[in-house]
């Protein structure tokens, strides 16, 4: 019945608006590649927001607070991973890539070290957590 030309496409599904599948025209692309760790990620914000803090580009946790669109109470978590030991700081710092799935440690898991004001008593869980 239709004599009309043939069009030939790749085509593949992809997330359009609200997470709704769209069928999309060209090649699907690549997986993404492996990511760094949430918790790496806010061990390095807490240094950095220090760093903001001690040269004086804000004046307090708050203003970070602030700025940062977030609540102060959150701003106080990521600021308590500088309680942390310097070598559990590192060692999140350093957190291998996550290649697929959840993270391996969450902030939340980590408030347990956090509370915890000795450095030997913070190595000791730290260990039980890894």
């Amino acid at each position: 019945m239709f004599g009309g030309p043939t069009v030939t496409a790749n085509v593949h599904f992809g997330a359009g608006r609200r997470s709704r599948k769209e069928l999309k025209t060209g090649e699907k692309p690549a997986p993404p590649a492996k990511r760094i760790p949430r918790i790496a990620k806010l061990m390095a914000l807490a240094i950095r927001f220090d760093q903001l803090i001690c040269d004086g580009v804000v004046t307090d946790q708050a203003e970070l607070a602030w700025q940062g669109h977030v609540s102060r109470a959150r701003v106080t978590q990521i600021m308590n991973l500088l309680n942390l030991a310097t070598d559990i700081q590192e060692a999140l710092l350093f957190l291998p890539a996550v290649e697929q799935g959840r993270d391996a440690m969450t902030e939340r898991e980590l408030r347990a070290v956090v509370a915890e004001a000795d450095w030997g008593r913070q190595r000791r869980i730290w260990t039980i957590l890894r």
